[in-house]
């Protein structure tokens, strides 16, 4: 597993591997463009270079693009849903420009909708921003399942994966404070365990390819997404420790999105390789005693 952090590119995108970098960190996870506004922001090819170069120098093996939130592909509206393509789109090709393993995306909203519906209006768009791009690949991140949001299941985006056809360039991104929100017990290597093997059964671990730790505030089936810090939510310090040892989540990047300071800071992310020594040290004994 590769542990990292949420980081700011403000400043120029070669600033978040600074930034991660200083933090500890073996991933980043940024934002391409303001995630308030709709414009993009204008890199070019000096910037570019400047991150790779910049990323080859430090310890950081794996960038995410996090799309921005105002996205909602599965929008009734067509203009959201044609701003949403445009911003998924430069997303994806930044991400080709800079190496990211792959850019995040919250698949969307049905709001008081017809959930199929919205799946499909969905799996439109993003078929269409996969067919615009080259390389990247994109993750669909799994959602509390508040306000019609689409994700909450494995089932759902078994649907939006097919809705979206399917590509091998299509993948997931699991948060564990979102797992935890749906209705999925991710507080223990073995609820963890069988967790993942329903995620096999339905979706496919090979469509793994990403992820966020975050601790939760609300509780197991909560549908409802308030991150706590790292180890003092319902998932607790075991619970973090479980999720950053699982085997299956091996070379996989690992990004923390919530920090003491807002974003993760280094003693966020100390705590974070803590918690997995932990965790394997848990495991060890546990297959010693033949549990």
């Amino acid at each position: 597993m590769l542990i990292g952090a949420h980081v700011s590119p403000a400043g120029g995108l070669a600033k978040a591997i600074e930034r991660g970098a200083q933090r500890g960190c073996e991933a980043i996870q940024i934002f391409n463009q303001s995630p308030r506004m709709w414009r993009p922001t204008a890199y070019g090819e000096k910037d570019f270079t400047a991150f790779r170069e910049a990323m080859h120098a430090s310890q950081i093996s794996a960038v995410l693009i996090h799309a921005v939130y105002l996205l909602n592909c599965a929008s009734e509206d067509r203009e959201i849903r044609r701003k949403s393509l445009a911003s998924l789109v430069q997303s994806l090709r930044v991400g080709d420009a800079i190496g990211a393993v792959g850019v995040v995306l919250h698949p969307g909203s049905a709001k008081q909708g017809k959930v199929p519906v919205a799946v499909r209006r969905a799996g439109k768009v993003i078929k269409e921003a996969l067919e615009q791009t080259e390389r990247c690949s994109l993750h669909l991140e799994d959602t509390a399942g508040a306000g019609g949001t689409l994700g909450r299941s494995f089932d759902e985006l078994a649907r939006l994966l097919e809705a979206a056809g399917d590509s091998r360039r299509l993948g997931v991104c699991l948060d564990s404070c979102h797992l935890l929100a749906s209705g999925y017990d991710v507080r223990t290597p073995a609820s963890l365990r069988e967790t993942l093997d329903e995620f096999d059964r339905v979706v496919g671990l090979s469509r793994l390819r990403s992820l966020h730790l975050n601790d939760s505030i609300t509780r197991l089936g909560s549908n409802r997404d308030r991150h706590a810090l790292l180890g003092e939510g319902e998932l607790g310090e075991r619970g973090c420790a479980a999720f950053l040892s699982e085997p299956r989540f091996e070379r996989l990047p690992c990004v923390l999105e919530t920090g003491r300071d807002g974003s993760p800071s280094a003693q966020d992310i100390a705590l974070a390789f803590k918690l997995r020594a932990r965790g394997q040290a848990s495991r060890k004994r546990a297959a010693g005693r033949g549990g």
